[in-house]
């Protein structure tokens, strides 16, 4: 599936596809990245995600099909000439190194000129508020410490593209939520544009222009945030994005026609002690604070409904369910959305 832009390209994939062995893990991919962009890569765990990422890199070699950076076909450029930058999800840092050099050493590799290097690296520290910290060396700093060096690392080289693999999966939660902020704060001042790949669809709803969904090696769909959230193109994204998960019923058992499938978000059911349109039995209830997720069993089979604020209902209590028309969602047998 390729995705329109009105920016110019910065990277263009073309039918990009990668056997390894006889298995084909990359299975045809169209892709057009605008200039500045944030683009997320998402999906489960072996959709090819980070493959297609080292592919664009130059880590992986595609078996077919063609990769664009900045106007030029780049496959057999060496990954130091295609003017990316890639920040790992291990950090990568040099231990006996100290910040400062960890963030100068490339710079110093393609023999660029003591002050400019000395000017970007102090640049890049400010921005990410390593100026405490450059005479320190890994060891001494925690982990969001360092995968700011690591980002600093890629500030610094000034490239065309910037390549994220996963960069918050070592971070605790916490430290997850403030990397995550300064990732989209450094996006905004850069202006660049930057591909980031993550299992978490929270991270990509937050930090996305647009998404670009994985499963089996396909594009499934791309778009905004909100257009996938609320105009899902199949099944599987539908299911994908969004927490608690959308709830997917036969449409036979819910009495309705024209969809095989039908799909509820946990947020558009509507809870009632009188009466509505699917009696449900309630079998556990998770007390978030600013809402609370109920868990139901119904003749159409398990249901989640999400209800703002607190609500006190002991399992095993008999609700009804309601949901507005206008927030069912409808697939066919092919997992396909359809109109109402």
């Amino acid at each position: 599936m390729a995705a329109a832009t009105t920016l110019a390209p910065t990277l263009a994939l073309k039918a990009i596809r990668k056997n390894f062995g006889v298995t084909e893990v990359i299975k045809g991919i169209d892709l057009t990245v605008g200039d500045g962009e944030f683009v997320v890569f998402v999906g489960p765990s072996g959709c090819g995600k980070s493959t297609l990422l080292r592919i664009i890199a130059g880590l992986e070699d595609a078996t077919s099909g063609d990769i664009e950076i900045g106007g030029k076909t780049v496959n057999t450029t060496p990954p130091a000439k295609r003017g990316i930058a890639m920040v790992f999800q291990s950090y990568a840092l040099y231990p006996h190194l100290t910040v400062k050099n960890n963030m100068a050493l490339g710079l110093k590799q393609a023999k660029t000129p003591a002050p400019e290097i000395e000017a970007r690296v102090a640049k890049a520290s400010g921005m990410l508020s390593l100026d405490d910290y450059l005479d320190r060396r890994p060891a001494q700093l925690s982990g969001g410490q360092r995968q700011r060096v690591a980002i600093g690392r890629a500030i610094v080289r000034e490239p065309t593209l910037f390549l994220f693999d996963e960069p918050l999966s070592n971070l605790d939660a916490a430290l997850r939520v403030n990397t995550r902020l300064e990732i989209a704060r450094l996006h905004r001042e850069l202006k660049a544009t930057m591909i980031y790949v993550t299992h978490d669809q929270v991270e990509a709803m937050t930090l996305a222009d647009r998404i670009v969904v994985m499963n089996a090696g396909r594009i499934e769909q791309v778009g905004t945030p909100m257009e996938l959230y609320n105009a899902p193109a199949n099944l599987f994204v539908a299911g994908f994005i969004g927490s608690p998960q959308m709830n997917f019923v036969a449409a036979d058992k819910l009495g309705m026609t024209g969809a095989t499938t039908i799909g509820m978000r946990p947020e558009h059911l509507t809870i009632s002690k009188d009466a509505g349109r699917w009696k449900a039995s309630l079998v556990h209830v998770e007390h978030l604070g600013a809402d609370t997720n109920l868990y139901f069993d119904t003749e159409a089979g398990p249901v989640t409904a999400r209800a703002f604020g607190e609500v006190r209902e002991a399992p095993g209590t008999e609700l009804w369910l309601s949901a507005d028309d206008r927030h069912i969602y409808r697939f066919d047998a092919d997992g396909r959305a359809v109109a109402a």
